[in-house]
């Protein structure tokens, strides 16, 4: 044994509890509010766990971030729990590694770079106003269920080329897919796991059928379905039907579940803070800001930027990641044992007094030019992951929160009902207890 190898080994494993036999802390880290931060406060910034079947380290922090993402492929690769594998799929990019995931990596991108997002703005600018003329004519709304029904529209239309009207069983086995990625894997008929396999392999003939109607039509589309059909790798290879799928699975996921989590959080974030709604509105006037929009016209709000990134801080629709050890490391004088489990955490790194000023304060000013507060260290804002694996995505995703708030705070107002919960409730993703119920009307 080297020398290097007998001091780790001296080394203590994290403080922490591994809960029960077999489930460990299973149920606790998907019911209990505020799991890791209660557990932070007991032993510490790094502390260990038993969730999902593996022994399992907690992190949060630039650093811990910084050591993560710096050492991917070399002491670390990604993860996820054994019910989101199996559920995403053996072909989905979020499952892969090394060189195969770059690759990928490259050829979906295709459906992300700038010249593909400018095409879409028109079809997120139709949809948002046509649920915006609903929510009116509604008047009083529970706002989060109509997000998910929105933001669904969004990218079912983008990604596979239909609403809800168009495949309305897309939607409605997606939803119960959606339910059993993080969930105790045990395949019962009554189990939510049990119910999303099955609705999984409804979603992929759906989407197979989709696949193969599209691909006997003269012109395959612009959007990204389109793209992703038409895209070759290094070799000049296409996707195969069977990755496809998974691939178009991913990122209906991708553009759908946090998407709503992060639109939801604006909404409510406004609600309580009017006179930042008033400073958004402020800085349309400023700048002429004329519809239909653009990626130039929306690349002029800068405060508008400012506000959606401190959403992303203040309530992250991803609270942490997951990281497996593939050989044996220390962190902080502490070992790390192959095969554990890491989950690196979005919402305590976000909250870190050293780098962020009154952390639980709600203030977009942090991230104007002169405070730049996420800038002071390497991975203090993590709010699309970080390094080899930051989200693909993210750009489409300031870019639908950026159309929504544009359109939304320039004609609209809403209040918020009474006699609600408005409790955050964080499995799988932030939203209040009650759906977030408003009073919705357009602006006299």
């Amino acid at each position: 044994m080297s020398a290097i190898a007998s001091e780790k080994s001296r080394l203590p494993l994290p403080p922490g509890d591994f809960g029960l036999p077999l489930i460990g802390e299973t149920l606790n880290f998907l019911r209990e509010k505020n799991y890791a931060q209660k557990r932070q406060a007991k032993y510490g910034p790094v502390f260990k766990s038993h969730i999902f079947g593996s022994p399992t380290i907690f992190l949060s922090g630039a650093a811990a971030n910084s050591f993560l993402f710096t050492n991917e492929n070399k002491y670390f690769e990604a993860t996820w729990p054994p019910s989101t594998k199996t559920l995403l799929g053996p072909a989905s990019l979020a499952v892969q590694g090394g060189t195969f995931h770059r690759d990928r990596r490259k050829l979906l991108f295709q459906a992300f770079q700038p010249r593909a997002l400018a095409s879409y703005i028109p079809q997120m600018e139709e949809i948002t106003q046509r649920y915006l003329d609903q929510w009116e004519k509604e008047e009083n709304i529970t706002w989060y269920p109509e997000v998910r029904s929105y933001t669904f529209d969004i990218a079912s239309t983008l990604f596979v080329g239909g609403d809800r009207q168009t495949h309305p069983e897309v939607f409605d086995n997606f939803e119960d897919w959606n339910a059993g990625l993080f969930s105790i894997p045990l395949n019962f008929p009554w189990t939510k796991f049990g119910k999303a396999l099955r609705s999984r392999e409804k979603l992929l003939q759906e989407i197979g059928e989709i696949i193969l109607k599209r691909q006997q039509t003269e012109q395959l589309g612009e959007d990204a379905l389109g793209l992703l059909l038409q895209a070759k790798d290094e070799n000049g290879q296409g996707l195969e039907l069977a990755e496809l799928k998974d691939q178009i699975l991913l990122l209906l996921f991708a553009g759908h579940e946090t998407l709503t989590s992060a639109i939801a959080s604006f909404c409510l974030l406004m609600s309580q803070h009017p006179d930042i709604c008033q400073k958004i509105r402020a800085e349309q006037e400023q700048v002429h800001l004329n519809f239909p929009l653009t990626l130039d016209s929306l690349k002029s709000l800068t405060y508008l930027d400012q506000v959606l990134k401190e959403v992303l801080r203040f309530l992250p629709p991803v609270g942490g990641g997951f990281r497996k050890v593939i050989a044996d490391c220390e962190f902080q004088g502490y070992q790390f044992p192959k095969n554990w489990l890491i989950q690196y955490q979005i919402g305590a790194t976000h909250r870190d007094r050293d780098f962020y000023t009154e952390p639980d304060q709600f203030d977009p000013e942090r991230f104007n030019p002169e405070r730049a507060e996420d800038k002071q260290q390497s991975f203090g804002y993590v709010a699309f992951g970080g390094g080899l694996r930051e989200c693909l995505g993210k750009e489409f995703a300031r870019l639908e929160m950026k159309i929504f708030a544009s359109y939304l705070i320039k004609n609209y107002q809403w209040d918020l009902l009474p006699d609600q919960n408005l409790e955050i409730m964080s499995m799988p993703t932030p939203r209040t207890r009650d759906g977030l119920k408003v009073k919705f009307f357009r602006r006299s």
